[in-house]
């Protein structure tokens, strides 16, 4: 799935560039870019630079060095531009590595066109929208009641440590997303608000919460996954929960255990989409030294599942620069995505529904509660406390 989802991001990022269009004829040019070429780049239109991408040079080819016009070493000054340009030229550096290798880096203003356009419209207007959402759910549906009030009764349904584990990544996830929004948002709201100095000094913190909540965030991700993995195994009681739209709709209350349908949606989103902003952010943690999209690449290529939605092959040599820009890309796409999941969450265990904040607040729920909402978990928790109840 995360690789699935890298796939259509990268489409989205570096579509126009890997589409696979019949190369124009730039003969009378002798391979340069024609006028066609740069009026269709300034409209943002794609450009197939496949031809000019692949004239480089050829050493086998080139004339002797004493025949009259040899080339000396085969590569004239346009070809060896065009290696430096498209990240192919034989470079050594003294000093920097791979990353200095490259001196002309050329996903650099797409990624930025891309972080400052369509990521932030439309991660924007995501969250506005879900949160929007919400509200229209709530004015029609109103809050989620218990059947008959509540028996004053009570039973435990989450342990300390698992209300810890779940605070932990919720806590984080929280700070996470917010000095995140202010990362990528600060130019356009915080800055001609309160001024670029108090932009700065905001953005200084919130970089520093976020590169250090993270690892509680990502711990959090092992201890919840460790503590609640069996009991959000799919089965046939979830198909019971979607059909009767888990009593959201209707007057209806399918059973359920520990977690129900809706319940294993939120905890496998957190778990997979959360792996991959790990991932992600751990290599932008560490920059150019986890490169992800090439290795991932290689495998949608395989598959050939680039080719079955009309692209040719993904590139598989990337830039290190063009790597970190591309995980920054994701990082963002997905904490969009799981930042509304997480939002429609918080609505049901708070105000959406009676009785569900104490289950993470001090631990119990009401019986009524526990009967309408998972009837098989509190059958089973009664069942056990009977069993270990002493005899007299």
């Amino acid at each position: 799935m995360t690789r699935l989802l890298a796939l259509v991001m990268t489409f989205l990022l570096m579509g126009p560039a890997l589409a696979q269009d019949t190369a124009p004829d730039r003969s009378a040019t002798g391979g340069a870019q024609t006028l066609e070429d740069i009026m269709a780049r300034q409209a943002g239109l794609a450009v197939n630079d496949a031809e000019r991408r692949a004239n480089v040079g050829d050493p086998d080819s080139a004339a002797g060095i004493a025949e009259q016009f040899g080339v000396l070493g085969g590569v004239s000054d346009p070809e060896l531009w065009r290696g430096v340009r498209y990240d192919s030229a034989d470079i050594t550096v003294s000093a920097g590595g791979p990353v200095a290798e490259t001196l002309v880096q050329s996903t650099g203003m797409t990624w930025f066109a891309f972080r400052e356009g369509p990521l932030a419209t439309y991660g924007g207007w995501l969250l506005l929208g879900t949160i929007g959402a919400l509200i229209l759910f709530y004015v029609a549906r109103g809050r989620i009641l218990v059947d008959g009030g509540m028996t004053g009764r009570f039973v435990v349904r989450f342990q300390f440590i698992e209300r810890f584990s779940h605070w932990l990544l919720a806590g984080s996830f929280i700070l996470l997303g917010l000095t995140g929004l202010a990362i990528l948002f600060g130019r356009k709201v915080i800055a001609p608000t309160f001024g670029p100095e108090a932009n700065a000094m905001l953005l200084k913190w919130a970089m520093y919460v976020h590169n250090n909540v993270a690892w509680a965030f990502i711990l959090a991700l092992v201890m919840i996954f460790l503590l609640w993995v069996w009991h959000n195994i799919p089965n046939r009681l979830d198909l019971i929960w979607f059909v009767q739209a888990g009593g959201i709709i209707g007057k209806n209350h399918p059973p359920a255990k520990k977690f129900n349908a809706g319940q294993k949606i939120i905890f496998w989103s957190c778990i997979l989409l959360g792996s991959s902003i790990a991932a992600s952010g751990v290599a932008l943690l560490f920059p150019f030294e986890v490169n992800l999209f090439a290795k991932t690449f290689a495998l949608l290529n395989a598959t050939g599942l680039p080719e079955l939605v009309g692209y040719g092959p993904l590139p598989e040599v990337l830039a290190p620069q063009t790597e970190m820009q591309l995980a920054q890309a994701w990082h963002a796409i997905v904490a969009f995505v799981l930042m509304a999941i997480i939002i429609a969450h918080i609505y049901i265990g708070s105000v959406g529904m009676e009785g569900a904040s104490g289950a993470m607040t001090h631990g119990e729920v009401d019986e009524a509660w526990a009967h309408q909402h998972h009837s098989i978990w509190l059958d089973e928790v009664k069942a056990k406390q009977q069993n270990e109840a002493p005899a007299e």
